[in-house]
């Protein structure tokens, strides 16, 4: 991944964990062609995972605020499979699909619950019949933390936000289901996080 410039925002923990993404990506998104990427923050990931995985149609989205810095690191990468990134919140309409992947880090535990609601509901619309969904981030699983520094994390959470929290892995799955949608699989990552992978049933 290039060096940070002046120009492009820099998020140290997307330098830190993208390669540990990107090897689990490689296997989930194998057979996949058009990616729609919820919540690419900098485009730290989109240029690195795009660049390993030429096969794929990279479709970056953020928030509108963010897509400036997006656009610095699509413009230094020059690649020819990220198209240029469109604004999208999750509770406003999404972009038509289908998309056959979508790709999500640390995004779910900065949503509100009803906001994590409304991001399934609308994978069910913009979703290709045969497609696997990836996310990535710090969850609970059965009800507990995985880890201390998980449950400090999320207490700072609650102080930005009382609406924010990690999310457990069974609730995830409810509303996956609800929209065709299975876990795959569940790959431990480093910093207590996990890659969560749901395919079209």
């Amino acid at each position: 991944m290039s060096a940070p410039a002046a120009d492009r925002p820099f998020a140290p923990a997307a330098e830190r964990n993208a390669e540990p993404i990107l090897a689990v990506l490689r296997d989930a998104f194998a057979e996949r062609r058009k990616v729609l990427e919820v919540g690419s923050g900098t485009g730290q990931h989109a240029v690195r995972f795009a660049a390993a995985m030429p096969w794929l149609s990279w479709q970056c989205s953020d928030v509108a605020a963010h897509l400036p810095g997006i656009r610095a690191w699509l413009a230094d990468a020059a690649l020819p499979n990220t198209p240029d990134p469109i604004a999208l919140d999750v509770t406003d309409p999404w972009p038509e699909g289908p998309f056959d992947a979508v790709f999500s880090a640390n995004t779910l535990h900065i949503m509100s619950w009803p906001e994590v609601e409304r991001f399934f509901a609308a994978l069910g619309r913009v979703l290709a019949p045969d497609a696997t969904l990836a996310v990535y981030g710090p969850f609970r699983r059965d009800g507990a933390h995985t880890a201390p520094s998980n449950a400090a994390f999320e207490e700072s959470l609650r102080a930005q936000d009382p609406a924010r929290g990690i999310r457990d892995m069974a609730d995830i799955d409810r509303l996956a289901a609800a929209v065709g949608l299975q876990r795959a699989d569940t790959i431990a990552m480093p910093a207590n996080n996990f890659t969560l992978v749901w395919r079209t049933r």
